[in-house]
């Protein structure tokens, strides 16, 4: 019996040496990162900038896939479920890991117990973005038209930031506006540009060339201090509204359990790339600030936006579906 003992246990050391191999090779094969907007979007932009270049240093292909639909919960549901083996990754953003938990009564996942965090990736801009035919020339003559004729305004939303952005504005100015939500950004702004929806909240990536070409006027932006892409466009707090809090984020995820060694192992290569020149410069160009972090600062963050958006939710009267 003692021999067969033994012999079991040695039997089950190489099992338990499994994982340890598998990450001390990792990568051993391409690494897919699950988007959660389609082609065009700034997710998905900002991601190919950095699976680029960390592709070219870690040894195997980045594959970015875009997942849209459902406010990035699809993809987000798609990573959860995937082998915790550092092969199936998710460029999260503030849509499926705050909105979606905030604005649902039964979510598809818990956004801190059902994802491994890797590393906090950037910060957005947004602007918003209203059609010259809108009879307003800044964000308070808009406010004033807007209560001067409830309902009759069309806002677009292509992701949760706009939905969340629209539900505080709304709440804080007292006004009635009507939500005609898109899939992406790409989408609401082609109508926006043609007159079918009057204003949507959206990045530089999408909108910026229509405004620099006369089609659409850019009236604030969300950040908390102005862009130099537009520098002459208040802030959101200069124009009248310094209670706006709602921050756009990107952040990198795998499924949950992912092994130590291969989350330390993405965090420093993607902040290896989030240091080089050239990302920067890219990223510039799209208006996203990089903020690079540890796991742990990561964990600490998602945790605390969900908290935010419960509470921005709750106080402009929207109940979770």
């Amino acid at each position: 019996m003692k021999k067969l003992l033994a012999l079991a246990a040695a039997s089950l050391v190489p099992l338990a040496l499994v994982p340890l191999m598998a990450a001390a090779q990792y990568p051993a094969k391409p690494i897919r990162v699950v988007v959660p907007f389609p082609a065009g979007s700034a997710t998905d932009i900002i991601t190919r900038i950095l699976a680029n270049s960390v592709s070219q240093h870690i040894g195997q292909p980045l594959i970015v896939d875009d997942k849209a639909g459902a406010d990035g919960a699809i993809a987000g549901a798609e990573v959860v479920k995937a082998p915790a083996d550092g092969y199936t990754l998710l460029m999260a953003t503030n849509s499926p890991m705050s909105a979606v938990p905030a604005m649902k009564k039964a979510p598809p996942y818990d956004p801190a117990a059902d994802f491994t965090p890797i590393t906090d990736i950037g910060r957005y801009t947004f602007f918003l973005y209203v059609h010259p035919g809108v009879p307003a020339k800044n964000f308070a003559e808009l406010i004033a038209y807007a209560k001067a004729n409830p309902g009759k305004l069309n806002y677009a939303t292509g992701n949760t930031t706009g939905i969340v952005s629209f539900a505080q504005i709304n709440s804080l100015a007292g006004i009635e506006m009507v939500h005609v939500p898109y899939k992406g950004e790409p989408a609401g702004i082609t109508d926006l540009v043609a007159g079918r929806v009057q204003l949507m909240l959206a990045t530089p990536t999408t909108g910026l060339a229509h405004v620099k070409e006369g089609k659409l006027r850019a009236f604030v932006t969300t950040l908390s201090r102005r862009s130099p892409l537009l520098p002459e466009v208040p802030t959101i707090a200069e124009a009248g509204m310094p209670q706006f809090s709602i921050t756009s984020w990107a952040a990198l995820f795998g499924p949950a359990k992912l092994p130590r060694e291969i989350v330390e192992r993405l965090n420093r290569e993607f902040g290896a790339a989030m240091a080089r020149a050239e990302v920067q410069a890219a990223m510039e160009k799209q208006a996203f600030a990089l903020t690079p972090s540890t796991p742990e600062q990561l964990a600490h963050f998602v945790k605390e936006q969900l908290e935010s958006y419960r509470r921005i939710l709750r106080a402009a009267g929207v109940q979770p579906e």
